[in-house]
């Protein structure tokens, strides 16, 4: 599998086919017993995430990704642990430029955030050490469907106006396909399909027997 600089690799398939082990193998999380690894031509299965996350990777887990017992301004502080203090309030203000909305709540509590609102918070956490590559993980669950589209938007803001490779495992196969510019189908542990999303959400047999989308083929 590749993951290209200013494009968005989705990973789809169905559940306990191994996408979010995958994240977590890239970032250091899981034991590795064979298999390679690169980002930017170096092996990564030698380091632990908190090198890994310094090399210019970042994950997004599907829940637990904010410290719900702080404000919005204090987990933007401690994200910042990798930074020079001097850089700290410079790259708060970049990243609160590309999501405004947190900028009136940065005093409130971040588990007092709505569930849309805690996702971008994740996120701008992770765009403090400006990553390279940005690997999502279901970032849309639980969210109303008006919300999640915000969420899959903001992660095309990045692609287009950041140039981050982005991964994304989405539960919405069809909605993260509408925005990829590679697809990659995950069946039980394996590459199964490797295409274009077109090509996926066209497929007769596969959108059918593995995303539940009908092609009407």
């Amino acid at each position: 599998m590749e993951a290209k600089d200013k494009e968005i690799t989705v990973i789809v398939g169905p559940n306990g086919s191994g996408k979010s082990t995958l994240l977590k193998s890239v970032f250091g999380l899981t034991t590795i017993y064979s298999g390679s690894i690169r980002f930017d031509g170096e092996e990564l299965t030698k380091y632990p995430p908190h090198v890994i996350a310094r090399k210019g990777v970042a994950y997004l887990p599907q829940t637990e990704n904010v410290f719900t017992n702080l404000s919005v301004r204090e987990n933007l502080i401690m994200a910042s642990y990798s930074l020079r203090k001097e850089e700290v309030e410079d790259r708060i203000e970049e990243v609160i430029g590309t999501f405004p909305v947190l900028k009136p709540l940065m005093e409130k509590r971040a588990g007092m955030l709505s569930g849309g609102e805690r996702r971008m918070l994740a996120i701008a956490m992770s765009l403090l050490r400006r990553p390279k590559l940005m690997m999502f993980d279901e970032p849309t669950t639980d969210l109303a469907p008006k919300i999640a589209r915000e969420i899959l938007n903001k992660i095309v803001e990045l692609r287009d106006e950041l140039g981050i490779a982005i991964i994304l495992v989405e539960q919405s196969a069809k909605r993260a396909l509408e925005i990829g510019d590679k697809a990659y189908l995950l069946v039980d542990g394996r590459v199964n399909f490797e295409g274009t999303p077109e090509e996926l959400l066209n497929h007769p047999r596969l959108s059918r027997l593995y995303l539940g989308i009908e092609t009407g083929l």
